[in-house]
């Protein structure tokens, strides 16, 4: 008779809804705008800017808010790009992000801060450049640089 502690059976996961996301494709000539947010350089992962959708407000709006937030410029929010999905298996985490082209109506301030301390650097960085840098999704430069609007299936969260 097997008497080992066995963990408390919890039932299964409940499922979670799904959370919105929208990230912003700034081109300025032939370089692209991406950030690396993760709190105290803590990755090495740069993605476009861009954020959680926060309910009674467009789309749109909420990335122009992201943006501003997160790289200190204005943008003018243009048409879909890519819709990209990402999950964690462990946790159960599951996120959409819609990716817009944006034109920046300003240039990045020299002196800049992420009011939520998320995002710890942003620069602009060519096609070359993007492909030596560890980012996510892996269609960011097709979807940027591209025409059209892709599609990328649920794929594993990276960290």
């Amino acid at each position: 008779m097997d008497i080992s502690p066995r963990p408390r059976d919890l039932g299964p996961m409940k499922p979670r809804s799904p959370r919105l996301a929208v990230r912003a494709l700034v081109l300025d000539g032939d370089r692209l705008l991406v950030v690396n947010a993760y709190p105290g350089g803590i990755s090495d992962l740069w993605c476009a800017p861009g954020g959680g959708v926060h309910s009674g407000s467009g789309l749109p709006d909420n990335l122009a808010r992201e943006v501003m937030e997160e790289c200190g410029i204005a943008v003018e929010v243009g048409e879909p790009a890519l819709v990209n999905e990402f999950h964690d298996p462990a946790t159960g985490f599951h996120q959409v992000d819609v990716y817009f082209r944006c034109r920046a109506l300003s240039a990045l301030p020299a002196v800049w801060r992420d009011p939520e301390g998320v995002v710890t650097e942003r620069r602009f960085v060519t096609r070359d450049e993007l492909a030596r840098l560890r980012h996510k999704p892996d269609s960011l430069g097709p979807a940027a640089w591209g025409q059209g609007i892709l599609y990328d299936p649920l794929e594993v969260i990276v960290r």
